[in-house]
């Protein structure tokens, strides 16, 4: 009788803890949510979390919070989302430096890419604009490559070491033997200012931060990459089309969550994001950005992610891009 005793307590216990949970997560959300975005305020990966926010929001039933923490390739935004509770209430956009790129970089991370992150959703592919300054002795990319090459050095800036702007910026300098600096900063939108004030010769950046300065006449756009035309800027030729091969990769933006979040809210969130970014008036704004949206399932993005590392990892080493 006492051993019947304690089964039926034990499953009566697992059977409240059970409806708890469950309670919890039909609850879900009950306060705002946190979306960490670990570039620069006002850069192309800021205002795009900023373009999901409010929709998610609304969609959510709770304010979604955009907190952009810059600094160390990715990595500072990203130590804030592991070490935040796994409960859905912190996610986090990015690009593929955090779980691609940095993981070929750094000899130790601060955060393990497959046990510390959860994937969420690949929210969309894009490309990226390679410019000069506004007033350049040159109009286009080949006349951008004939200057270069009668120059002892010519800098061009990135987001950061790695990037796809640092990545492509050595092909260049290795299929075009151009005497290329590369100037890391903290968000694309840094450069951009230097490209157009002259301490900086050319960049490579995110559309969306660019384009303002291009219909002022501030910098001069030059090529895209990518393996086809950006929608955004459809008037400009990539890098393949002008004849420099090599620079047609794309690169992606996605969503994460802590380790440890539960199944049915990484599913909630996919879906919710997913009906965001094909909203018609989302889905514009990302167009216009140079982004085309994806809005897979947690596997999916995860499987493109091994699929990815390989060729990034040949990409990287073959740049010889370091650590700076």
């Amino acid at each position: 009788m006492k051993s019947r005793a304690r089964a039926m307590l034990a499953g009566g216990l697992a059977a409240v803890l059970l409806c708890g949970a469950a309670a919890a997560q039909g609850d879900y959300p009950n306060r705002p949510i946190r979306l960490i975005t670990p570039f620069n305020p006002g850069g192309a990966i800021d205002i795009y979390s900023r373009t999901l926010a409010d929709p998610l929001g609304k969609r959510l039933g709770q304010n979604v919070i955009v907190e952009a923490i810059a600094g160390a390739n990715t990595i500072s935004g990203t130590q804030q989302l592991v070490r935040s509770a796994p409960d859905g209430y912190t996610f986090m956009v990015t690009t593929m430096s955090t779980t691609v790129n940095n993981r070929i970089l750094f000899t130790k991370l601060p955060y393990d890419p497959d046990k510390d992150l959860a994937p969420i959703t690949q929210l969309s592919y894009g490309t990226v604009l390679f410019s000069g300054p506004g007033n350049a002795p040159y109009g286009d990319l080949k006349g951008f490559i004939a200057w270069a090459k009668s120059k002892d050095r010519v800098t061009y800036g990135s987001w950061g070491v790695a990037s796809w702007g640092h990545l492509a910026g050595q092909i260049l300098k290795r299929e075009l033997g151009l005497p290329l600096e590369h100037v890391p900063y903290k968000g694309d939108v840094p450069a951009l200012t230097d490209v157009q004030n002259g301490t900086l010769d050319s960049t490579f950046s995110s559309p969306t931060s660019a384009k303002p300065r291009i219909a002022a006449g501030a910098i001069r756009a030059l090529a895209m990459t990518g393996p086809q035309r950006s929608a955004s800027m459809p008037e400009l030729a990539t890098f393949t089309e002008q004849g420099v091969p090599n620079v047609d990769l794309a690169i992606w933006t996605g969503a994460y969550a802590p380790a440890g979040t539960s199944r049915a809210i990484l599913e909630r969130l996919q879906r919710e994001l997913k009906a965001v970014i094909n909203l018609p008036e989302v889905r514009d704004r990302m167009v216009a950005q140079g982004q085309t949206p994806v809005g897979n399932t947690p596997e999916e993005f995860a499987a493109n992610v091994r699929a990815d590392l390989p060729k990034w990892e040949a990409l990287i080493k073959a740049s010889g891009a370091k650590i700076e």
